[in-house]
């Protein structure tokens, strides 16, 4: 795609890599096949290559109007677009851009500023999100039904298990999931430590700066970041051998500090190396496999070994997985969640479309309801189609999105596998 960008923007970093991006673009539309918004509202301008469209023409000094913003809202930054593109177009990176410069030149009405600026202040601080939803949940009969799906049930917390070990690794608690779902750290805790792994903490580690990057605060999400660096530095000098995520959207995001900070002198190579040495649990089990099979083994007899995929014993239950965008399209981690699952017993059932995303998207659902709920009645209709016992992902905010329209538990997968290792 031939490009000729404005002075506005031309000479500026994020100029230059919206130019990069743009000319690898060769407007084949392969991306639209796979976009979940095009498919649910058949506009071409709510596909990636719609979207691009309307970035090149901005980016070259058209006019930034509120059709451009309204189609980029509409933009879940699922990227399953980049793993559809042949070309190797970094979308998700040219929207952020693109974001960004509309935010600069068009200002939004004052409702949505008002809870935008309220997203990104309120829940990436714990200390604050913490109190108000346990008083959300303590006045939870009593609300009206679009609230109350927003405010999960209190979820009764067990101990996590935390022995020394020689190894060592640190886990990002993050901002909302200690309050939801306090027992995925303590799960994924307890499995480690049954594999001879201690899991630490960092004191003054917290948001990943997700949600500010994705609600146009980039120098936010900057500040995020080189706070939980400064968090995981002394630990990781000290030989911790990795950063463990149990929320794939921050693993996504954290994986992105190296970009983010490529231009900070102070910071560029710190980041460099937090996002080689940052980990989906799945992939630190999956590197682990012999020892965990042997547990699985030892304790139910149920395991199958993960490389060589063979029959299981008897089942434990039937279980659907959710692929979150974030896992299968922004860390490109497939398959591997599914294989541990199947090691420890548990049958997949099939689920159609499973590439498509489920709605959530971070602050999406709240932002874009109307678009959100379809896509999640989609997801869910192809999830309980095998009639499973329990849904399992791998990111908080699938999982509460999830269980907010459906009676079947939804959980994390680690929790599974920590329930099957301690039974």
């Amino acid at each position: 795609m031939q490009t000729n960008l404005a002075d506005f923007i031309r000479d500026t970093p994020a100029g230059r890599e919206a130019d990069a991006i743009l000319r690898a673009c060769v407007h084949c539309g392969f991306c639209t096949a796979t976009c979940p918004t095009y498919q649910l509202l058949g506009d071409e301008l709510d596909g990636p290559r719609g979207r691009i469209y309307l970035m090149k023409q901005m980016l070259e000094g058209a006019e930034v109007t509120a059709k451009t913003r309204l189609h980029l809202d509409r933009c879940l930054t699922c990227r399953s677009c980049e793993t559809t593109c042949p070309s190797g177009v970094q979308y998700g990176r040219l929207v952020d851009i693109g974001r960004a410069v509309v935010a600069g030149r068009l200002q939004r009405p004052a409702v949505e500023r008002f809870l935008r600026f309220a997203l990104r202040e309120f829940l990436p601080r714990g200390w604050l999100f913490g109190p108000a939803l346990r008083l959300g949940q303590f006045f939870r009969p009593l609300l009206p039904a679009a609230l109350k799906a927003k405010v999960p049930a209190r979820q009764k917390s067990v101990s996590a298990i935390r022995r020394d070990h020689p190894r060592r690794m640190l886990m990002l608690a993050g901002c909302v999931q200690p309050s939801m779902m306090p027992n995925i750290n303590a799960a994924t805790a307890r499995v480690l430590d049954r594999l001879g792994i201690a899991l630490v903490e960092a004191e003054g580690a917290g948001c990943c700066g997700a949600v500010r990057m994705h609600l146009d605060a980039h120098e936010g999400a900057r500040e995020d970041a080189r706070r939980n660096i400064d968090a995981w530095w002394p630990q990781l000098s000290a030989g911790a051998e990795a950063i463990v995520m149990t929320a794939s959207g921050c693993g996504a995001h954290v994986r992105e500090y190296a970009h983010l900070l490529e231009h900070d002198p102070a910071y560029a190579t710190k980041a460099a190396r937090v996002t080689l040495l940052t980990r989906d649990i799945s992939e630190v089990l999956a590197a682990e496999k012999e020892k965990l099979v042997a547990l699985l083994a030892g304790r139910s007899g149920l395991a199958r070994d993960i490389s060589a995929g063979s029959r299981a014993s008897p089942l434990l239950r039937k279980v659907a997985f959710h692929a979150p965008c974030s896992l299968q399209h922004g860390q490109q981690i497939r398959g591997v969640v599914e294989e541990i699952l199947q090691a420890a017993g548990f049958e997949l059932t099939p689920v159609a479309d499973g590439h498509l995303c489920c709605g959530s998207a971070g602050t999406y659902s709240i932002l874009q309801p109307e678009i959100s709920l379809k896509l999640r009645d989609n997801k869910l209709a192809c999830l309980q189609a095998g009639a499973p016992a329990a849904i399992a992902s791998a990111n908080i905010g699938c999982i509460a999105h999830l269980q907010a329209g459906t009676q079947t538990p939804v959980s994390h997968w680690i929790e599974l596998l920590d329930r099957t290792l301690g039974a």
